[in-house]
């Protein structure tokens, strides 16, 4: 990075394993579809938030590049942003509906019990209506399938301009 005073080093991008895109295009294609769709109805902010966490979650360097823009170009705060890996002990920072979503995504992404304990769900349940709650699974489902294309690929974070999607 460079600016008129100085010059900063970082250590060299790696290099991507392998670029999915171009060999699987329909499998892209599909997967904006399915993106486009699952997003449908839920509030940008919130959804951003899913997805930076899942991506957390996740190591994918690349999608909290995206969705960290994504949040700020949305109206998010850094500080929300940035709280996010401890959301549970900064709640304040987050409405009851967001940490329902926030918990539900951790639970769907974090699959360690086989599946999503009642509490999680019930408790999400209790915030979103049901055709909004079906639509934040698809969400959380989604940035999970983003996720695991950008980490096993190691796609390189770094370049992503919001509004750069598909």
């Amino acid at each position: 990075m460079t600016n008129s005073d100085t010059t900063v080093d970082h250590a060299p991008e790696h290099t991507p394993r392998l670029n999915w895109t171009q060999h699987v295009p329909e499998v892209y294609k599909a997967m904006v579809r399915l993106d486009a769709a699952a997003r449908k109805g839920l509030d940008a902010k919130l959804l951003e938030l899913v997805k930076v966490r899942a991506s957390q979650l996740n190591r994918c360097a690349l999608c909290l590049d995206m969705h960290s823009k994504d949040a700020l170009a949305a109206g998010e705060s850094v500080e929300r942003i940035i709280q996010l890996s401890a959301w549970e002990e900064s709640r304040h920072f987050y409405t009851e509906k967001e940490a329902a979503a926030l918990e539900l995504t951790e639970a769907v992404t974090v699959l360690t019990d086989g599946f999503v304990v009642d509490e999680v769900y019930e408790t999400a349940a209790k915030h979103f209506e049901e055709a909004e709650l079906a639509q934040l699974i698809a969400a959380i489902t989604v940035i999970n399938a983003w996720n695991r294309f950008g980490v096993t690929c190691r796609m390189v974070p770094g370049h992503y301009t919001p509004g750069d999607h598909g």
